[in-house]
């Protein structure tokens, strides 16, 4: 319990910190990029969009060309490109804000090394890959006075956003059970879960944190103030095994015989793509140090990680996973992600109340009401910009990008959906499903602490 309490503690300060922000700020607001893979990219897009609201001033990171080429999109001077975060940490603060989008496992360093430089920050998902990291960066923020957004995107989905208004607007009454499903696409799996970035909990996280911290964040949101007091999860590696691999299979897919009968063959998902014009994600990724074209592609098949059989990578995440809750008042909650499936990401949602059911399948809200026995239909609008952001998102991306640049405008952390105090207690839930998981038993939430194990990794 001494972890809860240290928790009540910081979010009890936060809330008098944020209490005492009031004002607004010049425009543009001036951000630093940290990190200028494909989200740091995406993020950064806002600059374009609204470039009397939003200026990128400074990058950092180790690879030259993804570094190079978003200095060239935002026009950054020289003395303000770097090779390591903490090069920027030693100056003394020129910068509004700054955007962390770092590999999982390098989050905490950075966030609260800038939240001591007085910098607000959003900060991509997961927070971090430990429970007391995720405490140690609100404690920098709160200690601070700083905002914190971190990279829920869901919560900024228009449609998934209006959810959220309906329960709280009473229509179908009493919350009784959620039951929501992330399917994760087949190809996605194999390229980023199994080949990827978080193929190995070692080196990144495990997948419900990795993936469907999202998706428990988004349960823990619609379950409003009713805390979660248990949880169980089962899960495992399905199908991306050694000994599941085909007879004849070769250990690359450029020399595979095989490898036009493979649905995860990476000439499929990549050079096929490129063949068709198709250079965006998830074909940008494989080649860092370019722009993808066949030879490069071909070339990084050849000589990277994300040519290798799906059957000989050293993959160790589930591909499969449920997670069952009860909060207080006895609502229910059922979680299910799963690999194997043709679309990415187009999640889909079951709530049940007192007074009515209401389902969510990729654009559109159902809500039958029990009284009159009749069905409405909801959507919400996005006045997103097309093509911002990744696709799967619902335009989500530009809206988080703009409650973060409208709350440091205005000084005004309530704009933010996908605060500190929520954010961090969502997060301890998911390494409390983990942990089920793991020691194969029923967790009660906040009977002992998850940090030692997660520290191990």
């Amino acid at each position: 319990m001494g972890r809860t309490r240290r928790v009540l503690g910081v979010l009890t300060r936060l809330a008098l910190c944020q209490s005492s922000q009031v004002g607004r700020m010049t425009s543009p607001v001036c951000v630093i990029v940290v990190g200028a893979g494909c989200r740091g990219e995406n993020y950064s897009q806002f600059a374009s969009v609204h470039p009397k609201r939003m200026k990128v001033v400074a990058v950092a990171d180790p690879r030259k060309f993804a570094r190079t080429k978003l200095q060239q999109q935002h026009n950054i001077d020289d003395k303000n490109v770097f090779e390591d975060w903490q090069s920027i940490a030693e100056r003394e603060k020129f910068a509004d804000a700054v955007l962390i989008c770092t590999p999982d496992r390098v989050h905490k360093d950075p966030a609260v090394a800038f939240a001591n430089k007085g910098y607000h920050i959003l900060l991509e998902k997961p927070m971090a890959t430990t429970a007391e990291e995720c405490t140690a960066i609100v404690e920098a923020c709160t200690k601070n006075g700083v905002m914190l957004s971190v990279g829920h995107v869901l919560r900024y989905d228009p449609v998934i956003h209006k959810i959220k208004e309906l329960i709280d607007a009473g229509v179908i009454g009493d919350v009784i059970h959620i039951q929501h499903l992330e399917p994760v696409g087949f190809y996605h799996f194999a390229h980023s879960f199994v080949r990827g970035n978080w193929s190995n909990e070692a080196k990144s996280s495990f997948a419900l944190l990795a993936k469907s911290c999202h998706d428990i964040d988004l349960i823990h949101h619609w379950a409003g103030p009713r805390r979660c007091v248990k949880v169980s999860s089962f899960g495992s590696v399905s199908h991306f095994q050694k000994e599941k691999k085909p007879t004849g299979a070769g250990d690359c897919c450029l020399d595979c015989s095989i490898e036009r009968q493979c649905p995860y063959s990476a000439c499929k998902i990549y050079l096929d793509q490129v063949k068709r014009g198709h250079t965006g994600w998830p074909v940008s990724v494989i080649c860092p140090n370019s722009l993808p074209d066949i030879e490069s592609v071909t070339e990084a098949l050849r000589a990277g990680p994300y040519g290798r059989c799906v059957y000989e990578c050293d993959n160790d995440v589930c591909s499969n996973q449920v997670v069952n809750m009860e909060f207080e008042g006895g609502l229910t909650a059922a979680f299910s992600m799963v690999a194997f499936t043709e679309k990415l990401c187009n999640r889909k949602t079951n709530i049940y109340g007192s007074k009515g059911e209401l389902s969510y399948d990729e654009n559109e809200i159902r809500v039958f009401d029990f009284l009159t026995q009749k069905a409405t239909r909801h959507t919400a609008s996005s006045d997103a910009p097309r093509h911002f952001g990744m696709s799967g998102h619902g335009g989500a991306d530009y809206h988080l990008m703009n409650a973060f640049i409208s709350a440091v405008e205005n000084n005004d952390p309530s704009l933010i959906r996908s605060g500190p105090e929520e954010t961090l207690v969502s997060h301890l839930l998911v390494f409390e499903a983990e942990r089920s998981r793991v020691e194969n038993r029923v967790v009660y939430c906040g009977d002992s602490s998850w940090s030692k194990k997660t520290t191990e990794h």
